[in-house]
């Protein structure tokens, strides 16, 4: 199994910020797309963001303009900058890593967006 290590998360007042990290040590890293996805309870893992192997980003419709997503292939992480956050923000937050059938995912970090 493939092992990939958040880190990062916490609990934040509505409008904060909070930095998610997450290292890829056992991957080639620049043949993989790496990204986020987070879920509340009750609900399905929903997609956040993503960095492309060619640098491309995208982002759900929800975070746009509020995170950013950045990788470091030196250090083999992605950062997942997050500001102006907001209640419904709130769940665990998931990285993946994939490459053409391989998905690897990571333990998850809790994200807590409340006054």
């Amino acid at each position: 199994q493939v092992r990939l290590v958040e880190s990062g998360g916490g609990v934040v007042r509505p409008g904060g910020s909070l930095r998610l990290s997450c290292a890829f040590p056992e991957i080639v890293f620049r043949f993989y797309d790496v990204g986020w996805y987070r879920q509340v309870p009750g609900e399905q893992r929903e997609f956040v963001a993503v960095s492309m192997n060619n640098a491309d980003t995208n982002y759900a419709e929800s975070v746009k303009g509020r995170f950013t997503i950045s990788r470091d292939s030196a250090k083999k992480t992605v950062d997942l900058q997050m500001a102006s956050l907001k209640p419904e923000d709130t769940g665990v937050y998931y990285c993946k890593a994939s490459w053409g059938p391989d998905n690897y995912w990571g333990q998850g970090t809790q994200v807590t967006v409340s006054s």
